[in-house]
């Protein structure tokens, strides 16, 4: 393609014509106008990326917790921001969660500064990864971070708990102290690495997994990757001087100003690109999680779920014992499917579930076949086994207390016998309308009479028969019913007909 000839003005490229130099003189003249005017009333050109977001990860890392941080990242990278700070105080949580929160921080192309705080927080367990992931890694005194080892599902002892990891130490102490040859002169081994790991091998694959995902996180960033492998191994914590002294932080901060102020011009590694913060007068902006994130970050508590199987249970019963009641099977369905929900984003033992299920049956079951109390016993202490069971996970922030479990069991099997002795006593009531409920019924006499006459029952006035004379006022039981007339006899004779009977 020919260049245009030599001729200093701007090309319009749909029209291909050429505009005039003095038209383009006069768009650089207004642009050097605009930049002085703005730099002398002290007002920067708009950008978003004069903005830190700041983010609050506070209690156990869960499936809503991860949305709200991964949302608040693309937040951030849409508007520009300068930087996504993550205030974080965690026990941890599920692993699945984490490695999506690390994924967005490793992909987002805004700085990430994670910052455990306020005094007394703790980045345990996922959040330790979180930290080594990201780009700053700052705390504030009195906190501390690490007990990155993973747990199971069904809870119990970490793999690295075993004897081996706690023993070699000793050996380690015992062998400089013989100094006089033998092995305490033979190079220094490293079992810990050339000898297979305890546990199942299952347990080793997991281990081993998150040794390899926390060390290749530390070293992305040049912290100290032997440490971030020995949080996992041991279950080793630091506070944050310790930290700081290990290269496992950055820094510390006191606060959010300061944290800003003291990484103002640092360094960072983003998606392979050296890139500098520029964290000076930003505006911060707390985003806060929305009400539907708080909504199921409620509902992932195990108490809030535990309480929903239970409504969602009662509402059934209710429902079935009380047929077109509408209000209670629809809140029983509600809750049921809320719990599931639940159920689903947190890790939830089936066999316990089971147990409640079977608990709440022999405590329903105790109303209606005389045990003695042995089925309702049983039923109440299948339901703390079980609640105890279900949650039982050893996942910081998963599990569930013993005192609501025993309060709730002792509410539940209270609130069960109040209601199914209540529904017995209704069966033996009998029919309270209709023909069912006149038969037998008592009332009384408006005049005298001797065989057609008229008596007055449930606040109305029937035409009655009798063959024994009655009197006004006089006491009557209705023994049949033909139509709309009632055959009645005195309350007296049916008395002794009763007393006849019994003899």
């Amino acid at each position: 393609m020919q260049r245009a000839p030599c001729y200093h003005g701007h090309v319009n490229a749909k029209t291909r014509k050429v505009s005039p130099p003095h038209r383009t003189g006069i768009l650089r003249a207004l642009a050097v106008l605009a930049a002085a005017f703005a730099a002398f009333s002290g007002i920067s050109p708009a950008r978003a990326d004069g903005t830190a977001i700041v983010l609050d990860l506070e209690g156990a890392l869960g499936v809503a917790t991860a949305e709200y941080i991964i949302g608040g990242i693309e937040d951030a990278q849409e508007r520009r921001a300068n930087i996504v700070i993550i205030r974080m105080d965690t026990p941890g949580g599920l692993v699945e969660p984490m490695r999506d929160i690390v994924s967005a921080i490793l992909a987002s192309s805004v700085p990430v500064a994670t910052y455990v705080s306020p005094g007394g927080a703790r980045a345990d367990s996922a959040g330790t990864y979180i930290l080594f992931a990201s780009h700053v890694a700052a705390m504030a005194p009195t906190t501390h971070v690490g007990a990155a080892t993973p747990v199971s599902l069904g809870g119990g002892d970490p793999p690295d708990s075993s004897p081996p990891f706690e023993e070699q130490p000793a050996r380690d102490e015992d062998s400089d102290d013989a100094g006089d040859g033998g092995a305490a002169d033979e190079p220094e081994a490293e079992p810990d690495k050339e000898q297979p790991l305890p546990g199942s091998a299952m347990e080793r694959k997991v281990l081993n997994d998150a040794i390899a995902y926390i060390r290749g996180l530390a070293e992305a960033h040049g912290r100290n990757a032997d440490w971030a492998e020995k949080a996992v191994r041991e279950a080793a914590t630091l506070t944050a001087e310790a930290a700081l002294e290990e290269n496992v932080i950055d820094l510390i901060a006191n606060d959010r100003s300061e944290l800003l102020a003291a990484i103002h011009g640092r360094e960072v590694t983003i998606n392979n690109q050296a890139v500098a913060l520029d964290t000076e007068g930003l505006e911060i902006e707390i985003i806060e999680p929305s009400w539907r994130i708080k909504i199921l970050t409620t509902i992932s508590n195990p108490e809030i779920a535990l309480l929903l199987v239970l409504i969602g249970i009662y509402g059934l019963m209710f429902e079935g014992y009380n047929p077109g009641a509408i209000v209670p099977g629809v809140v029983g369905v509600i809750a049921l499917l809320l719990a599931a929900y639940a159920l689903q984003v947190i890790p939830v033992n089936y066999a316990g579930l089971a147990l409640i299920l079977v608990g709440i049956g022999m405590i329903v079951a105790e109303a209606f076949v005389p045990s003695f109390g042995a089925l309702g016993l049983g039923g109440i202490a299948a339901f703390i086994f079980g609640a105890i069971m279900m949650f039982d996970s050893g996942i910081p922030g998963y599990d569930i207390s013993i005192a609501f479990v025993v309060v709730f069991a002792a509410v539940t099997a209270a609130f069960l016998f109040l209601m199914v002795t209540y529904l017995l006593k209704l069966r033996r009531r009998g029919p309270v309308t209709g023909r069912g409920s006149i038969i037998g019924g008592k009332g009384i006499a408006m005049e005298d009479f001797n065989g057609k006459g008229k008596v007055w029952l449930e606040g109305e006035s029937w035409q009655a028969v009798s063959g024994t004379p009655i009197a006004k006022d006089q006491e009557v039981v209705v023994r049949a019913m033909e139509g709309l007339t009632l055959h009645v006899e005195p309350l007296a004779e049916q008395s002794r007909k009763e007393a006849e009977i019994r003899t």
